[in-house]
């Protein structure tokens, strides 16, 4: 049974409104455009969606100018799906085009902005990448001389950080098929099931709830916990004595849900149980600190104070959650490193995670957005107690 679905799609008015606050951005930066290559970026603000970027055969680009609407230049296959957006320029070419892939059009775009010398911003840095082959970049710029390429990372990530009422919906949306997934886990697993079948009926039980995919499903099983959670599933069957974790992201309209569930086959030891409930309090202490005006190093610190009742590493994993939305993990990282300002309508994973053990470790993950006063959970919160399965 699928559950009541939000509107596909946004209305004009969001894009719009994306792009006025992004020009208010680039006025204070003294930036004449942006442009912007990754799948993304480019459907923040046109909505164009479509799996045809898992192909690397064609770059995509999208200029945001200082006033008015953005300008598309992509390839012509990409061309009646964007006229269905609201843009109206549109510029195409026949791809793939090795000898000349966008670049003539691009480069008759931003010749003004070369022309007078002014700034245009383009991402730099953490978490982000240039989706063109680094000779076109060069022969663009060549062709550019007079252009100054700025990094516009903060100004991006920030506008993306914080969701509108819209997005938020459909995040709520696909968390709640998330939750309902892992709430059907305990009747399709026993001892026996092989692990590989268990993220089949996952993906299966999700998409029949009303997801759109389960692109990222990873997870592991063994004897009183698991030692690695990025591995593909292998054919060992599940056994008394296991601890099992699934962390899933699951897409629908473009939005990714990320979290994940632990049970126990059969029974569970106190060393287990006692990891699950270290975590489950950190996993609190993280979500009651994600208010406005907190950093996250903030819930970084608050959930390794929990964290270290059992666990005094430090936070080895790197980070204990991070921003959500049209990419799995985005900006910004709840580190020791990371001192960006919460905000009404950030969408979080709350991550904690810790060592125990001969080797083991454990993971609990939720989603929240953060409000005005206490954080709202998008996940259904995980039982305080260890699950134990048959």
């Amino acid at each position: 049974m699928q559950l009541e679905a939000p509107r596909r799609g946004f209305r004009d008015a969001e894009f719009q409104n994306r792009t006025a606050k992004a020009q208010a951005q680039m006025a204070k930066a003294d930036l004449a455009g942006l442009l912007l290559t990754t799948e993304p970026d480019v459907r923040y603000f046109t909505g164009f969606h479509t799996l045809f970027w898992q192909s690397p055969t064609r770059p995509w680009f999208l200029f945001v100018p200082a006033e008015g609407k953005p300008v598309a230049v992509i390839p012509e296959i990409g061309a009646e799906l964007m006229r269905r957006s609201w843009l109206d320029d549109i510029r195409t070419w026949s791809a793939p085009a090795p000898e000349d892939d966008g670049i003539s059009l691009l480069t008759e775009l931003l010749a003004p902005l070369a022309a007078s010398g002014a700034r245009l911003g383009v991402m730099k840095g953490h978490e982000t990448h240039l989706r063109m082959p680094l000779g076109d970049w060069e022969r663009l710029m060549a062709a550019l001389p007079g252009l100054d390429v700025a990094d516009a990372t903060g100004l991006m990530q920030g506008l993306r950080m914080v969701k509108t009422p819209a997005e938020i919906e459909k995040l709520g949306h696909i968390c709640a098929i998330g939750s309902a997934a892992f709430a059907e886990v305990p009747g399709f697993i026993a001892e026996g099931t092989p692990l590989e079948e268990v993220f089949r009926t996952f993906r299966r039980t999700a998409i029949g709830l009303g997801a759109d995919d389960v692109p990222y499903l990873v997870g592991a099983a063994d004897q009183g916990g698991y030692a690695d959670v990025i591995s593909p599933p292998s054919r060992r069957p599940l056994q008394t004595g296991d601890v099992l974790m699934l962390d899933t992201g699951c897409t629908w309209d473009g939005y990714f849900c990320d979290f994940d569930r632990n049970w126990a086959i059969g029974r569970a030891n106190d060393t287990a149980r006692r990891a699950y409930d270290v975590l489950w309090r950190a996993t609190q202490a993280g979500i009651e600190a994600a208010r406005p005006g907190n950093t996250c190093r903030d819930l970084f610190h608050a959930m390794s104070a929990v964290i270290a009742e059992m666990d005094d590493s430090g936070g080895d994993i790197g980070r204990l959650g991070h921003g959500l939305g049209m990419q799995l993990t985005e900006q910004p990282s709840h580190a020791d490193f990371d001192e960006t300002v919460l905000a009404e309508n950030m969408v979080l994973t709350i991550e904690p995670s810790l060592s125990y053990g001969d080797g083991l470790m454990m993971v609990h993950e939720e989603n929240i957005v953060v409000r005005s006063g206490a954080a709202e959970l998008l996940t259904t919160r995980a039982t305080p107690e260890l699950p134990v399965i048959g």
